[in-house]
């Protein structure tokens, strides 16, 4: 009989796993280690930008006016209506002047008796002085006729201011234009009896029209120095020539407002769109600002 031989113990799992080890995958090397990272470089000027800003804005006249009476009378007549253009002095309200024409006349005859009594005064003051040159009346009675003859011119003078004053009220009777514009709204009606105050028309300065807009407080500062401002309305822009920054805050919608002149020719008064500028104040994106140990920088 054959002999066995047998393989020590440790020698045989060494070739086992050996012969095992054959049939696998090789064992992977690791990965190298990382460089530092990379990091680009480029100068503010590149990376800033001027943001587009807007507000809401209107143009209007320099004044918009609402026109009233200013005597207690009727109304006889009113020349225009609502979007008629009209020139400075021209008639727009005619009210009934018969009891103001009547006050004219009775101021005019009162003036005129004034008159006739300064004329007497002043020739009896004459003959008195020239009497007393001859001692043929005493100074007392020269006095009185001196006396007389101021109190005359007195009441000539107040004469002629009561005749001044019923012209006026003649005047107010006819309501004029006070400037070139057109007549945005029309508030009476031929036949009313208009009363001090009563609004008649309301007119729109067409002589200085202006762009008036609310900016925000924030942009004010921005807006004063921008370059170019202009206000769009419809897709046509127009350019505009600064005026004045408020430097007063509204209280409840914290906005200025600013004023700006056309510089060519204007739309209509009362036409809304957007002002529109370029903030001067450099701006960069937020996606460069870094926040390191508790601190902002770019």
């Amino acid at each position: 009989m054959t002999p066995t031989h047998r393989l020590p113990f440790p020698f045989a799992l060494l070739v086992v796993l050996g012969l095992a080890a054959c049939g696998e995958k090789p064992v992977e090397a690791p990965p190298a280690k990382a460089g530092p990272p990379v990091v680009g470089t480029a100068r503010f000027a590149e990376l800033a930008f001027h943001p587009e800003r807007e507000a809401p804005a209107t143009a209007q006249g320099k004044n918009e006016t609402r026109l009233a009476a200013e005597v207690s009378a009727r109304i006889m007549a009113i020349a225009v209506d609502s979007g008629d253009p009209v020139k400075a002095g021209q008639v727009l309200v005619r009210l009934d002047a018969k009891d103001a024409e009547l006050t004219l006349a009775r101021a005019e005859a009162g003036l005129a008796q004034s008159a006739a009594r300064l004329a007497q005064a002043e020739a009896q003051t004459a003959r008195a002085r020239s009497l007393r040159e001859k001692n043929f009346i005493s100074a007392e009675a020269l006095t009185l006729r001196e006396t007389d003859l101021t109190a005359a011119q007195a009441d000539v003078q107040s004469a002629r201011a009561n005749r001044d004053s019923a012209r006026r009220g003649v005047d107010k009777c006819t309501v004029n234009a006070p400037f070139n514009g057109i007549v945005r709204a029309r508030a009476a009606q031929v036949g009313e009896l208009a009363a001090p105050g009563t609004p008649l028309l309301t007119l729109a300065d067409t002589s200085e029209l202006q762009v008036v807009a609310q900016v925000q407080a924030r942009d004010a500062e921005g807006l004063s120095a921008a370059a170019k401002v202009e206000f769009v309305v419809a897709g046509q822009a127009h350019a505009l020539t600064p005026l004045r920054v408020s430097a007063a805050i509204n209280r409840e919608a914290r906005t200025v407002e600013a004023r700006f002149r056309f510089a060519a020719a204007a739309p209509a008064p009362g036409t809304e769109g957007r002002l529109l500028w370029r903030d001067p104040r450099p701006h960069i994106g937020a996606e460069y600002i870094l926040r390191r140990d508790g601190r902002y920088g770019v």
